[in-house]
């Protein structure tokens, strides 16, 4: 079954974001300052997003593990 991925880029806001799913939900706090994570009411992670992508160039590769926090 194919699942549709949606990535959106707003250059002039600097801002990258990747839904999973489309559903309910809310961005919260990663351990890096630029990225967010979108979770479902569940706590799964159904996309993510990056602040100032250009600032990232130049630099090491961005690299976060993202986790659904599920009890």
């Amino acid at each position: 079954m194919e699942k549709e991925i949606r990535i959106w880029y707003d250059k002039e806001g600097d801002y990258l974001e990747v839904i999973f799913d489309r559903k309910a939900g809310y961005f919260r706090e990663t351990g890096n300052d630029a990225v967010m994570e979108k979770v479902d009411k569940e706590g799964n992670i159904i996309g993510f997003s990056i602040l100032k992508v250009s600032a990232l160039k130049g630099q090491k590769p961005l690299s976060i593990s993202l986790a659904s926090h599920v009890a």
